[in-house]
């Protein structure tokens, strides 16, 4: 028990638990953002379409609503609700890439030391130096 109780609280097990359950609270904020917030008027500006609603019955029947066919038990194609998948797929996998854009961002260089030029030989050397590390003339 104790060497499970280590890996738990050593390995990297408890970040990638702690990862999944923020990972699924930030989908479920995302999946409301698309299907209350950007779906509606997007449906608007194409015609008054309720993506959500948008189905193909695999049947003979016709139905009005993709509720009417589930009630009925009939089988449906589900384009619309496919197309909200991968809209809010590509909302989640946009804020995943600008997270780790953010948090993987190279830390600025720490400044160098000050350069000067050699006067014999024109290169680079610290501007403390007394001779240049090139040519070995005084500077």
């Amino acid at each position: 028990m104790s060497g499970f109780k280590e890996f738990l609280l050593k390995s990297n097990a408890l970040a990638l638990a702690i990862g999944v359950i923020i990972g699924g609270a930030v989908g479920k904020v995302v999946s409301s953002l698309v299907n209350d917030i950007l779906m509606p008027p997007l449906g608007l500006l194409l015609g008054k379409v309720d993506f959500s609603n948008l189905f193909v019955t695999l049947g003979p029947e016709s139905y009005a609503t993709l509720e009417e066919a589930k009630k009925a038990g009939a089988p449906t194609l589900n384009y619309g609700l496919f197309i909200n998948t991968i809209v809010d797929f590509v909302i989640v996998a946009f804020c995943i890439y600008m997270i780790t854009k953010i948090a993987m961002r190279p830390a600025p260089a720490p400044p160098g030391p000050a350069m000067k030029s050699c006067p014999q030989c024109t290169e680079q050397i610290p501007a403390a130096a007394k001779k240049c590390r090139y040519c070995q003339s005084p500077v």
